[in-house]
């Protein structure tokens, strides 16, 4: 039986239909709401490419189902250029030029936001980050991080 769900996505009010509230959050962003910036990796959260700001913290999406932050607030990567601390974590990561592939970069770009949110600010958020980068740009990342 199909349920809706209230989210508010980048600032804008969203309602959703969805087969399930254990429908992973990542497919409701993605395939629902069309917003293909949060990337698809491991689906058993460890990789980070998922990642997203939900009421205010980094979370997961890839196994976290949208019953879990129904009603709640979501920020990806498509809202960061409305945010103050997103431009600036945008910025920062363009002038290191950070990507190689790219593929990772909206979940490193995410979890950094949170943790500057949080208060965090240069190096100390290298050290909250557990997302994982195939390609190896650690070390623009950590020079992106070190700007904030």
């Amino acid at each position: 039986m199909a349920t809706t769900v209230n989210l508010t996505v980048n600032g804008l009010a969203r309602t959703v239909t969805v087969d399930s509230l254990d429908t992973p959050l990542l497919w409701v962003l993605r395939d629902v709401l069309g917003l293909t910036g949060t990337k698809y990796g491991c689906g058993i959260e460890i990789c980070g490419a998922c990642t997203v700001i939900a009421n205010g913290q980094a979370i997961k999406t890839c196994d976290t189902s949208v019953g879990e932050v129904a009603g709640g607030t979501i920020m990806t990567v498509e809202g960061l250029a409305n945010d103050a601390d997103g431009k600036k974590a945008q910025a920062a990561w363009i002038a290191a030029q950070v990507p190689q592939c790219g593929y990772c970069q909206s979940g490193f770009l995410m979890a950094t936001v949170a943790a500057m949110k949080a208060g965090h600010h240069g190096s100390s958020i290298a050290g909250e980050l557990s997302n994982v980068c195939l390609c190896g740009t650690y070390p623009r990342i950590a020079k992106a991080i070190s700007t904030l």
